[in-house]
């Protein structure tokens, strides 16, 4: 019951819902990752912690070696103790905060590892790196527990949600999630001396290509609902992955028009606070989780 999809399965007895995890940590990667917002990944990085399989089921998702419930997924099988290592010896390098990527199918899980770093000493800035399919309870729950949210808003069309993504009603539950995550933190955004994100919220979108109206209601939705003063990612990473290689629409990367049509309404409507990303950002945004690093640090 973490999740909307509410499979009301029993983990713990070996049964499997809709992401098909079970009770224990499913963590496909942990490491160094410099391709975030510049206040998340700043100069050295953040800690990303991957976990694997996914509450949503995005047809083009670039991270689709790990957040496949259908196939063969890229995983570490990791007790408790194995992964605060392997977080520590990257908090050890200073790097003091924490992303927990696709957390919203092992809520518990996250939770177990924060309080565990807790109980060493360790207290690392910690970013809930969510696709907002996420129950507003469940946001509720981490009042106090979260520093920064930073929600995927992915669609305001029920149609696009349920044919790209197997996700019912996705914007009614991500209105009222992000809605939630505004009402603990608002719209300022805590940046500390390093340049760090310590305290707040970012809205992130992905532009796809075909659906340019989808990205403007998103926009139109956060600035009338919510506010125009918070920080918004805008995003032109998207590129077709294989499986989506065929597809009419989905099968090419977004054009310099379709980008620019959203940008300018974004202007439009008022927001001045967050990011951008250069049309040659598809190419720099496509990780190997078969890697024990996902990601070239060097291109990030």
């Amino acid at each position: 019951m973490i999740c909307p999809r509410n499979c009301s399965v029993n983990r713990f007895l070996g049964k499997t819902g809709y992401c098909k995890s079970n009770a224990s940590f499913n963590i496909a990667s942990v490491c160094i990752h410099k391709g975030e917002e510049p206040v998340i990944s700043a100069k050295k990085g953040i800690c990303n912690v991957f976990f694997s399989h996914c509450n949503l089921q995005c047809i083009y998702c670039q991270n689709y070696q790990i957040s496949s419930n259908k196939s063969y997924n890229v995983e570490y099988e990791l007790e408790l103790e194995q992964v605060i290592e392997k977080i520590i010896t990257i908090l050890d390098t200073g790097i003091n905060i924490i992303g927990f990527v696709s957390p919203s199918h092992f809520i518990p899980q996250m939770k177990v590892i924060i309080k565990t770093l807790h109980t060493l000493g360790r207290k690392p800035v910690i970013v809930f790196n969510t696709n907002a399919y996420d129950k507003v309870i469940t946001i509720q729950q981490l009042e106090g527990l979260i520093d920064v949210y930073l929600p995927d808003f992915k669609y305001m069309d029920d149609m696009l949600a349920l044919k790209y993504s197997e996700a019912q009603q996705y914007p009614d539950i991500a209105k009222k999630s992000i809605k939630e995550m505004y009402r603990q933190k608002g719209s300022a955004l805590i940046i500390n001396n390093e340049g760090y994100a310590e305290s707040g919220l970012i809205i992130r979108h992905l532009i796809l290509p075909g659906h340019i109206q989808n990205s403007i209601d998103v926009l139109r939705f956060i600035a009338e609902e919510i506010s125009t003063n918070v920080h918004i990612s805008l995003m032109s990473q998207y590129y077709p992955t294989y499986k989506v290689a065929g597809n009419k629409t989905l099968g090419r990367q977004i054009t310099n028009d379709e980008y620019f049509k959203v940008y300018d309404e974004m202007q439009r409507l008022g927001f001045s606070k967050g990011w951008v990303q250069d049309m040659e950002s598809s190419f720099n945004y496509r990780p190997d989780f078969d890697n024990e690093q996902p990601f070239n640090l060097n291109n990030s």
